[in-house]
């Protein structure tokens, strides 16, 4: 067993995390802090300093543990959570139509965010045994399990944002060998489902009725085919009727909306839309240099709701301009590219598939929640990682990346 030292541990990882925490805790002072004079623990920067405490106690537990450890606890662990994920359902507290925290006094847990990380440790544990194929159906199939169950209890909770960033862990899945014509289904559904929020179903089916008989027609010498394609087919005709049911019974009349909103097909400036009109207005207000510390408009005067958890990167935009977003958007290109390519180095496949894993966690919350902040994405509740204020997340981003760099240290590398 490798020894853990100083010159085991990237320190590079660990100085983006810590300059990504300082960065989100300066912005989170500025969106919340009245008072100049004196220090209020019960303010969101006060109790941002508690939890920053509270992971820094948490990254040092886990760079101590034996690297052993998380992958023979990887199934209990995960157990734990997705219990705790039932369990909030009965007895947790509502927040904005989610009931997905349990309430310990004045603190909030979110399991969620935890299931993330115990997903990731199960999901490397088994994809990385040595006699799973993941071209084989039902290696493939419990890959996926693993990761569906935690997601259909996060959406019980009517928490669709916390949910999402489950399914990035599939295309951690094509670096072990999944086939690529599951990314190009995945693709396709999206496709349908956009067509689907501005047409009519009978006119999508019409679309994909034409395209797929038209390469009938193109291969009919080649009718070993015939069978797939309409296969393919029905399958596609199902997913269409299901969308549709699950969108006009299923979902609810806001979340609806957000989607239509975001493709342009309803405009609702100071209902579903307000929120990002205003933090778009934020972002372009900054222009290159920004309007500097506690001096943004929007952020000061509360134009933006959130502006402290899911909608900070607009009070980055605003007072800190297009030069301190890029500087942003760079630490977490470096933080993303450097889990992939230390994960890359491991000769152990487990830690391989954690960093994988993680680094596809971190890029989901990143992509989505700055998508959701300038209008690509729709608003849906998810935070910035290591930036956005929140305990929950915090912790558990700290622990997915100190538990990579426990294994990293300890463990050998290709040279």
């Amino acid at each position: 067993m490798i020894k853990t030292t100083h010159k085991n541990i990237d320190w590079l990882l660990i100085l983006l995390s810590v300059a990504l925490i300082a960065i989100g805790w300066i912005n989170i002072y500025s969106t919340t802090a009245n008072d100049f004079t004196s220090f209020n623990f019960q303010a969101n920067y006060g109790k941002q300093l508690i939890w920053i405490g509270s992971a820094i106690i948490l990254a040092l537990f886990t760079m101590v543990i034996n690297y052993r450890f998380y992958p023979s606890f990887a199934t209990p662990i995960y157990i734990i959570f997705t219990l705790l994920l039932l369990t909030v359902l009965f007895i947790g507290n509502t927040t904005k139509g989610a009931t997905s925290w349990f309430g310990i006094g004045n603190i909030g847990i979110q399991p969620a965010e935890f299931a993330k990380y115990a997903t990731c440790l199960l999901l490397a544990r088994y994809v990385s045994d040595k006699d799973c194929d993941l071209t084989k159906s039902k290696h493939l199939f419990i890959a996926l399990i693993i990761i569906i169950i935690p997601m259909i209890f996060i959406l019980l909770q009517n928490d669709t944002g916390s949910a999402l960033p489950f399914l990035f862990l599939i295309f951690a899945l094509f670096r072990e060998g999944l086939k690529s014509w599951i990314l190009i289904s995945g693709f396709t559904a999206i496709i349908l489902f956009v067509l689907l929020v501005f047409l009519n179903q009978w006119i999508v089916v019409g679309i994909v009725s034409v395209i797929l008989f038209t390469i009938l027609w193109l291969f009919r010498k080649i009718k070993r085919n015939y069978p797939g394609v309409l296969l393919i087919y029905a399958l596609i005709i199902v997913y269409i009727f299901s969308i549709e049911t699950v969108y006009n019974k299923v979902l609810k009349d806001y979340q609806r909306a957000r989607i239509e909103t975001l493709f342009g097909k309803i405009e609702d400036a100071k209902g579903i839309d307000y929120n990002v009109i205003q933090s778009k207005i934020a972002i372009g207000s900054g222009g290159f240099f920004g309007k500097g510390f506690r001096n943004g408009t929007q952020t000061t005067l509360n134009f933006v709701p959130e502006q402290s958890t899911d909608f900070i990167f607009c009070t980055i935009g605003e007072e800190w301009g297009f030069v301190g977003s890029s500087f942003v958007l760079l630490l977490y290109a470096l933080l993303i590219c450097r889990i992939i390519l230390r994960a890359e180095q491991q000769r152990e496949a487990f830690v391989r598939v954690y960093g994988y894993c993680i680094a596809f966690i971190f890029f989901a919350h990143f992509t989505i929640n700055i998508g959701m902040t300038i209008g690509l994405m729709p608003v849906i509740g998810i935070p910035l990682p290591f930036l956005s204020y929140g305990g929950s997340s915090l912790l558990a981003y700290t622990l997915m990346l100190f538990t990579f760099l426990n294994l990293d240290a300890k463990t050998n590398h290709w040279t």
